[in-house]
């Protein structure tokens, strides 16, 4: 045999362990991946039902995992903004990436969204916020921890930064992500300040599928999406109706800020996407700067807009939350 065929023979005969030894690793991820357990339940506060829907990964031993609450937006309830499943696009779902790092994840639909209670509220931030305590019970019952880690999207965000200011002894670290502070020189809520008189006129918008296509084109950079994430949301957002509460837009047209950072004195992460129309770097770094506790991070997320979950580069998140909420606690100084 040649020296060509030698090594022809032992090229492939390397390919071929190569190809088994990926096989091999592939299979062993997936028989790696920990079965995730989901599960409802029901907060009340007063006459209001409130949805709360929870995921988490079959705990060996019965040992606790590390809470994490996600707090949705003014415009899509709490599973398709967290636990999103798109055709043949995999990775939406933060809720299941979280449950399979380790985290016990929870999250809920605000008065008059998704499978909560329909009133005659407008459902501004500061009844978030009371939906956010009174799910926090529940959350304390089931996992026996009082203090967990809150993470908010948008107006969730304020609804989080509000709750984390009410509630100090509830909230352990806190991420706020596509938040606004001020609104100052925000495009965005120009426009909704602009429309504050319709806003106050009556405790619904209109929130169809053409809307909903809007959140991921409104900052000029459609192509940090894929389309068949709007179409995804839409299919299940409209099963509850094509309007949802006024509140939070409203709040933000007129009664920013509606969080005082000097009295947060969690852990905050900050992210925003480097062309969120919601918010500039300066509102944030005013917000950052007054912090008062000096365990604090800003990110800006490159490629990305508003929404930060739904985007191409919503692993940048994903990688930077986990690695925050599990950074252990600073030591004082002596």
């Amino acid at each position: 045999m040649t020296d060509h065929a030698i090594a022809r023979r032992s090229l492939l005969a390397g390919a071929s362990a190569g190809l088994m030894t990926s096989l091999v690793g592939e299979a062993r991820a997936e028989d790696a991946k920990p079965e995730i357990q989901a599960s409802e339940y029901w907060a009340q506060k007063g006459d209001v039902k409130l949805y709360l829907y929870r995921k988490r990964a079959v705990a060996k031993g019965g040992e606790k995992q590390p809470v994490v609450f996600l707090v949705h937006g003014s415009s899509i309830s709490s599973r398709p903004s967290f636990d999103l499943t798109v055709p043949g696009k995999p990775g939406y779902s933060m809720m299941d990436d979280f449950a399979a790092h380790g985290f016990d994840v929870w999250t809920m639909d605000h008065e008059n969204y998704g499978h909560s209670s329909r009133t005659k509220t407008n459902s501004d931030i500061t009844n978030g916020a009371a939906d956010l305590k009174a799910a926090a019970e529940v959350v304390a019952k089931e996992t026996g921890q009082r203090k967990v880690h809150y993470l908010g999207e948008s107006s969730g965000a304020i609804r989080a930064g509000l709750f984390a200011q009410n509630e100090p002894d509830r909230v352990g670290r806190l991420v706020l992500c596509a938040f606004t502070y001020k609104g100052t020189g925000s495009p965005e809520i120009g426009r909704r300040a602009a429309n504050a008189d319709k806003l106050r006129g009556t405790n619904t918008r209109l929130r169809d599928a053409s809307m909903i296509r809007s959140i991921f084109k409104r900052d000029g950079l459609p192509g940090a999406y894929d389309q068949a994430v709007a179409d995804a949301i839409a299919e299940i957002e409209l099963k509850f109706g094509d309007q949802v509460p006024t509140g939070t837009y409203l709040d933000m047209a007129v009664n920013l800020p509606l969080v005082d950072p000097k009295k947060v004195q969690s852990p905050v992460l900050m992210v925003r996407g480097d062309h969120d129309g919601n918010s500039t770097n300066e509102d944030l770094l005013d917000f950052y700067a007054q912090l008062q506790n000096g365990d604090r991070q800003f990110m800006i997320m490159p490629h990305t807009a508003h929404s930060l979950g739904f985007a191409k580069n919503r692993h940048l998140l994903f990688y930077a939350v986990r690695n925050f909420l599990n950074e252990p606690a600073a030591l004082p100084a002596a």
